[in-house]
Order: C-alpha cells, then sequence, then structure tokens
C-alpha cells in the first residue's frame, strides 16, 4: 500500500483517524497503531509481516539485557549490543544481499556450478529503513541516551508506525521516544500535518510522475538512438523526478506524523540550491546522513583523528551509504563517487571555490550531482556510461532530432515549474503575502531542536491566505485524485531500497 493509492486516501487513513481518535487512552491509541500499521505493511506480501515482528521482538528482548548489564557489566551490555546489531544485520544481509554476494562469486569459476541464486527471494518492503530504526535504539540504549522501552506494543508501534516505516525519514528511537507516551495531538498541529501531506501528495502525483514519464522517454530515445538533446533530458527530468518523489514522500509521512502528534525530522531542506556537493549532502536525506554521522563516522573517529584517518571514514561511510541503497554494482559506485568529491573539497576544492560567483558554485554542485543520479539509475553501468558520453556528444547520432526538439518544448512548462518548485522561493514569497503567525507545533531538526509550523495567519490579508491555502490543498487533492483514477500504479522510488 503506498500514500498515493486511492486505497490508502480513502480507506485506510480514514478508517485509522477515526479508530485512533475514537479512543482516549493513550496506551490503546498505541494498539491501534501497532496493529494497523502491520496491516499497512503487509497488504501486499504478508508474510513479511513475521520478518518484522521476528527483529522487533529480538531489538526489544535483547533491550532488557542492554540496559541490566549497561553500568554493572560494560562489556556484558556490549555483547549483547553485538548480539542484537548482528541479528538485525543478518535480516538485511539476507535478504537484500544474499543473491548479489551468490551472483558475483559465481563469476569466479570455483563456484560457477556450486552456487545457484536463491529461488523466490524477495526484498522485504523498507527493510532498509526499520532496520536502522531498530539499531538506533539498540546502540543509544547502550550508550545511555535513552530508557529501556518495557511496552511492547509501544517499541512495535515505533518501528513499524506506517507513516514513515517504508521509506523514511529514518527516526532515531531517542527523538521520538517520549512521543510514545506522551504526545500531544492538537487542531494546529493536525491541520499542518493534513497541509503538509497534501503538499506532498502534489509532488509526487503531479510533479514528481509527471517529470517521471519525461524521464522515461528520453530514456528510452537516449538508449535506440543516442543524442545529447535526449541524454541531457535523462539526467535533467530523473534529477527533479527523484527529488519530487522522495522529498513528496517525506512530505506525506511528515504530515501523517502530525496528524498523529508525531514530530519527525526534516529529510530535505531545498537540495539543489546547494553551492558544494558537501552542503547538497546537508540537505538531501538529512535523516539518512544523521544515522551515517552519529552511528558510523563519529564512532570511527569523525574529524578528531588525522587527515588520513578522516579521509578513511569518509571512504567506509560513503561506500557502505552506496551499498545501503542498494544490492548492485552502480550503487557501490555511486557512494564511491561522493565520497571522493567530499573529500575533494574537504582537501582543497571548497578553499579554491570561496571566491568564485555563488551561480557558478551552483552550477558546479548540480552539474556533478546529476551525473551522480546517472551512476545512480543505471543499473546496467553500459547504458549508464553511454548516457555519459552522450551527455558530451560522444558517440551520438546528432545533437537533437526533431522529435526530440517537440517533446523538450512540450516539458518545457513542466522544467521550469518543477525547478522554481525546488528552490526556496515560492514559499518564500508566500510566507510573506500571507503575514504568517510562526509556531512552535512543529517538527525537530537534528539537534532536538523545534521547528516551527506556520499556524493560523494574522490579519485580514492572512485570513484571506488562510482560505486560498485551504483551497488550493482540496485543489491538490481532487486533481491529484483525478490523476491517480486514470493513472497506473507509481509506486515511490524508494520503495526498493
Amino acid at each position: 500500500m503506498v500514500f498515493s493509492s486511492l486505497l490508502f486516501l480513502f480507506a485506510f487513513l480514514p478508517v485509522t483517524l477515526a479508530l485512533y481518535y475514537a479512543i482516549p487512552n493513550r496506551k490503546a491509541r498505541n494498539w491501534v497503531l501497532f496493529v494497523l500499521s502491520l496491516i499497512f505493511y503487509g497488504w501486499g506480501e504478508p508474510v513479511y509481516i513475521l520478518v518484522m515482528l521476528a527483529s522487533i521482538t529480538e531489538a526489544w528482548g535483547f533491550g532488557f539485557l542492554i540496559a541490566k548489564y549497561r553500568v554493572s557489566a560494560p562489556k556484558k551490555a556490549r555483547g549483547w549490543m553485538a548480539v542484537s546489531l548482528f541479528c538485525n544485520l543478518a535480516a538485511l544481509l539476507f535478504f537484500k544481499y544474499a543473491n548479489f554476494f551468490i551472483g558475483n562469486l559465481r563469476l569466479i569459476p570455483l563456484f560457477t556450478e556450486t552456487l545457484s541464486p536463491i529461488e523466490g527471494l524477495t526484498l522485504p518492503i523498507g527493510i532498509s529503513f526499520y532496520t536502522f530504526q531498530i539499531m538506533s535504539y539498540t546502540i543509544d540504549l547502550y550508550r545511555g541516551q535513552t530508557d529501556v522501552q518495557r511496552n511492547y506494543v509501544a517499541f512495535g508501534a515505533y518501528v513499524t508506525l506506517f507513516p514513515q516505516l517504508i521509506a523514511g525519514p529514518i527516526v532515531r528511537y531517542r527523538d521520538v521516544d517520549d512521543q510514545l507516551t506522551e504526545r500531544r495531538e492538537t487542531l494546529p498541529l493536525f491541520s499542518s500535518g493534513v497541509r503538509r501531506f497534501l503538499i506532498g501528495l502534489g509532488k509526487k502525483v503531479l510533479i514528481g510522475d509527471a517529470c517521471a514519464r519525461v524521464y522515461e522517454y528520453a530514456k528510452a530515445t537516449a538508449g535506440f538512438h543516442p543524442t545529447a538533446a535526449a541524454a541531457w533530458m535523462t539526467v535533467i527530468f530523473y534529477t527533479l523526478h527523484i527529488y519530487y518523489d522522495f522529498s513528496g514522500y517525506s512530505d506525506m509521512a511528515i504530515g501523517l506524523g502530525r496528524m498523529f502528534g508525531f514530530r519527525f525530522l526534516e529529510n530535505f531542506n531545498y537540495p539543489y540550491v546547494s553551492q558544494s556537493i558537501t552542503e547538497f549532502w546537508r540537505r538531501w536525506h538529512m535523516s539518512l546522513g544523521t544515522w551515517f554521522k552519529e552511528y558510523v563516522y563519529i564512532p570511527l573517529g569523525g574529524n578528531r583523528v588525522g587527515k588520513f584517518k578522516q579521509f578513511r571514514n569518509i571512504a567506509v561511510v560513503w561506500f557502505l551509504t552506496g551499498f545501503w541503497h542498494g544490492a548492485n554494482w552502480n550503487y557501490i559506485l555511486w557512494g564511491v563517487y561522493f565520497g571522493v568529491i567530499l573529500v575533494a573539497e574537504k582537501t582543497f576544492l571548497l578553499r579554491a571555490m570561496e571566491k568564485t560567483p555563488s551561480v557558478l558554485r551552483r552550477l558546479y554542485a548540480l552539474l556533478l550531482i546529476g551525473f551522480g543520479w546517472i551512476l545512480f539509475s543505471f543499473t546496467d553501468m553500459a547504458a549508464g556510461w553511454q548516457c555519459f558520453r552522450s551527455l558530451f556528444g560522444i558517440g551520438t547520432e546528432a545533437f537533437c532530432t526533431p522529435t526530440v526538439g517537440y517533446e523538450f518544448l512540450r516539458a518545457l512548462p513542466l522544467l521550469i515549474l518543477a525547478a522554481v518548485g525546488a528552490t526556496p522561493l515560492p514559499k518564500s514569497v508566500w510566507d510573506t503575502l500571507a503575514e504568517r503567525d510562526w509556531t512552535a507545533e512543529g517538527a525537530v531538526d537534528a539537534k532536538g531542536n523545534e521547528i516551527p509550523v506556520p499556524d493560523a495567519p494574522l490579519g485580514t490579508r492572512g485570513k484571506v491566505f488562510g482560505i486560498l491555502t485551504a483551497v488550493g490543498c482540496f485543489g491538490i487533492l481532487l486533481v491529484s485524485t483525478a490523476y491517480l483514477v486514470d493513472s497506473t500504479f507509481s509506486p515511490f522510488l524508494y520503495f526498493i531500497f
């Protein structure tokens, strides 16, 4: 089940909200979230509910042992933490990477006949995300940064919470531990959640899916009749597609969380306005970057060690980041690609670009981001290499064909809309005109500070814009519904991870 489906919008979500708010007791509400989140997760493949429940039960049980020995016998606590982490990582490695390892080993003559792929092995949706969340609980508990969760349902609700279960944001346990038992649902928070959800729905259905159609056309054209124009269309529209698809999902997840009283981390902060790759990765998929920083980079020594070890730490993090995204070499190369750029920026590039005009720095970042998306989107690396060469007219039939030119002109309004929408400009203009009053009923940032969200606007003009906001959100719902009725199934890109 996906957020941008008629089943979710007009059946699952209304029923869940009705049941949730019909029950005043907090523990009972956690039961509602736990059970209905399991139904949400298992709608397509119920068997993988058992895998998730096993992971939940294992981490919850070992949590008591970690808490018991954390102070009196730290080595025992560390051992139980290691066992818990091993169990969770073993499940992830088996389901996600077993056939990848087997396939690569079969390239060695010794294993060609002795090893065979595991038939029928499919990837449980969201396992990469919920595994990292469970691991955050185990590690934070060992570090003494949170208390043991004694209520199985509360812990289960944390892991399975359907708004962020499938594709994030990755929510660290300590960021929501109090909210599991003491969250406060308010009308302003709920209404801001509805707005955020509908904005995300529009980003995904109306812009992201439209960019996907142009991207698929350009990619197919570039493959059969290579031209520089088709290759650039492929890169540009995939760059926009993945942003609107993934950030749209994150907006919907954050909005849904607010509807149920939860305040999740922000996951995107206009990444395409970045002036370096270092800045880009502070703005893109922020919850994943925070996770790797806290649980891998800093434990390895972070920036507190010598230059060589810093570069080693960056290399480890970005190899793992690429590997986390998928069981294919293109994802690993994608991670290594960004790791190399980040090392170069840390060493000399950022200093060299200090006096460069901001427009050129943004162009530099966008080009490197776009080249990276070629690695990311082409699992067939030969096809990806052909696309990259075509950008510069190498091995192409022409710069552009009449058909490609026509399709580009048709897509030009979408390109302008999507490009402007990926900047802070529309929100800045709207908030200025609306004279909004900013309240603290918002999400929290990576440091736990509250990020305010707009409450009811003040003044006559503010009231008018409040009405326009409501009308606009309702319009997004209507138009998105019309598209969904008439479209084929379009899952979120990050569901495959």
